[in-house]
């Protein structure tokens, strides 16, 4: 586990409606914390198939989750959310969008990228808004940082993608320049993607004036 944490836990009291999800969906679709300290752990024992790998990192609510993985049933989709109540509320999300090839986990996704994923095994990486820990003190903790960048670029295959999004400027700017240094990334800012959809929380940005930021990286393939 890092020292410094890109997130803190919040609360972990269910409303009725996220009760009833998580008693309904994390049985199928929520992989239990401890499970990947077994040595015997493997991601596709879960999924019950060996297929292309996406991970998203702070699904929220999973209001972009659901759509996103029904729109692509070929592949799996591993979503990283430390949020509890997120996590409920996501298995409804995901499962009204009639996506069953997510699972859920609630463990650092430093930790997990590094420990359980593989190199070169992602098709893609997904960090939509992550906390952008506005006071300047606090910008140690964000995600997005040279040595998150190199792991990150590790797990993409060649020629995968990562695609993020903020709405925090100097957020954005740090990103271009850490993943603009990053050797094993390429690319840059790009028209906002069409395929996320527009999520309660960036309607929120978008009401106070915020502007939105979609950056979009993908893996070196050697020449």
């Amino acid at each position: 586990m890092r020292e410094v944490l890109s997130y803190s836990r919040r609360g972990s009291r269910f409303t009725p409606s996220q009760a009833a999800a998580w008693e309904a969906y994390a049985d199928r679709m929520v992989i239990p914390d401890e499970a990947v300290d077994d040595p015997s752990f493997r991601l596709s024992d879960w999924f019950g198939r060996e297929a292309p790998l996406v991970v998203e990192i702070g699904p929220g609510v999973g209001e972009a989750t659901g759509v996103l993985a029904a729109a692509r049933p070929d592949h799996d989709v591993l979503a990283i959310e430390v949020w509890r109540p997120g996590v409920a509320a996501a298995l409804a999300e995901v499962a009204t969008a009639g996506a069953t090839n997510v699972r859920f986990c609630s463990v650092d996704a430093a930790w997990m990228l590094e420990h359980v994923v593989e190199p070169d095994r992602l098709a893609a990486l997904w960090t939509f808004f992550p906390d952008p820990w506005p006071k300047k003190k606090h910008h140690k903790r964000r995600l997005v940082d040279a040595g998150f960048a190199r792991l990150a670029a590790s797990r993409l295959r060649p020629g995968g993608e990562w695609r993020l999004a903020t709405d925090w400027p100097d957020y954005a700017e740090q990103m271009h320049e850490v993943l603009d240094a990053e050797p094993l990334l390429e690319g840059g800012e790009v028209e906002r993607w069409s395929e996320r959809p527009v999520t309660k929380f960036e309607r929120k940005g978008l009401a106070v004036g915020r502007s939105i930021t979609d950056l979009s990286y993908r893996r070196v393939v050697p020449s």
